[in-house]
């Protein structure tokens, strides 16, 4: 079995190399496979993307199609032309998707037009909010997938209601979370770390980058100046997506605790979240890692495609006003950390029951 990897974006270096792993081993037992990994690059900044490569020992990507960034329409048709050509210069059985970005639906439709199969990784999450391009990625994708790897038994549910054939769908577990048992014994302080005098649960973590938060500059900062005063005694490690930074541009905050840092490598991050006091996100997948790691998350959006992290994790959904959050925030101080737990299968293995189900297929 031939299989094409398709990886575009920060989230999906991180789901897929566990899966990566579980082909490599499947390879050394004499299974009957191969993989070629496609890089889209969608995300083309060295700190949004080689890093993630190098960290987590993914080989070097067979392909980068280097489409960088533009437009929703843009980005999505430079890669579909790219992609094209990639799958007719290299023939496949079967194209591998994960997650909700761009990269994912435009890879998935070429694939097939093209006559392929198509898995999608981390099928079935939805938020019901059609004002996020990710959930017309993912509704889009799942419409024309053959083999459906669920996190939640809510989202194999969500896709059994829109028709889809029960054994075609695969609750297999976390992939995000395999990743992060494969390496939470490499994880390892940054550079700043003595610097900004940070040790464990003296700081928040911050982490913004929907436009519904960051792409209107008052507001941004308003919000910015919101948790600067709520986080009191602790500080605020804020590693800054650049489009963020261009938004903010020379603006003069004069803010008391929010530390701004560039983005971070993989294993840097997860130090931080691990020893963090609180994370503060409008991130679906962060609050899958804080609800692992037992670090509370407060959500700044009105909706979840990760309920789980909710009724099980240490998940809060706060919507997008600073009112909310210094509500629930303040909740959080007065009564200490939510009595929470690990969701079913999100033990590690879920890349390995991918592989061993997609060679079922084969």
């Amino acid at each position: 079995m031939k299989i094409t990897i398709v990886a575009g974006a920060r989230p999906n270096f991180i789901k897929i190399a566990p899966i990566i792993k579980a082909i490599e081993k499947k390879q050394n037992e004499g299974a009957n496979v191969s993989y070629r990994l496609v890089h889209t690059g969608q995300h083309y900044d060295k700190n949004l993307s080689d890093t993630f490569f190098e960290e987590l020992n993914i080989p070097k990507p067979n392909c980068n199609l280097e489409v960088k960034s533009g437009s929703q329409a843009e980005q999505t048709g430079a890669i579909m032309v790219a992609f094209e050509k990639e799958l007719q210069q290299n023939p496949s059985d079967l194209v591998l998707v994960v997650g909700d970005v761009n990269s994912t639906m435009a890879c998935a439709i070429v694939a097939k037009k093209q006559n392929l199969k198509v898995a999608h990784v981390e099928a079935g999450i939805r938020s019901g909010d059609m004002t996020m391009p990710e959930e017309i990625n993912r509704i889009v994708t799942d419409s024309i997938t053959d083999y459906f790897f669920t996190t939640s038994t809510s989202a194999s549910e969500n896709l059994l209601r829109y028709g889809v054939d029960e054994e075609n769908v695969h609750f297999v577990g976390n992939v995000m979370i395999d990743t992060l048992y494969q390496n939470l014994d490499r994880i390892f302080e940054p550079f700043f770390w003595n610097e900004y005098q940070l040790k464990t649960e003296n700081y928040i973590i911050l982490t913004l980058h929907r436009p519904s938060n960051v792409d209107e500059e008052q507001s941004l900062i308003q919000l910015l100046q919101g948790i600067d005063k709520l986080a009191g005694d602790k500080k605020v490690i804020f590693p800054i997506h650049p489009r963020t930074k261009a938004i903010l541009g020379e603006t003069n905050l004069q803010l008391k605790n929010i530390l701004f840092v560039e983005p971070q490598g993989y294993l840097n991050f997860m130090y931080l979240i691990k020893n963090s006091f609180a994370v503060i996100t409008d991130s679906g997948g962060i609050s899958e890692e804080t609800t692992v790691m037992g670090i509370p998350c407060f959500t700044m959006r009105n909706n979840t495609e990760r309920p789980e992290t909710q009724t099980i994790g240490t998940n809060t959904l706060v919507g997008t006003s600073i009112e909310n959050l210094e509500k629930l925030f303040g909740e959080f101080l007065k009564n200490g950390k939510l009595k929470a737990g690990i969701p079913e299968l999100w033990d590690g293995k879920a890349s390995e029951r991918i592989v061993e189900i997609l060679l079922t297929k084969s």
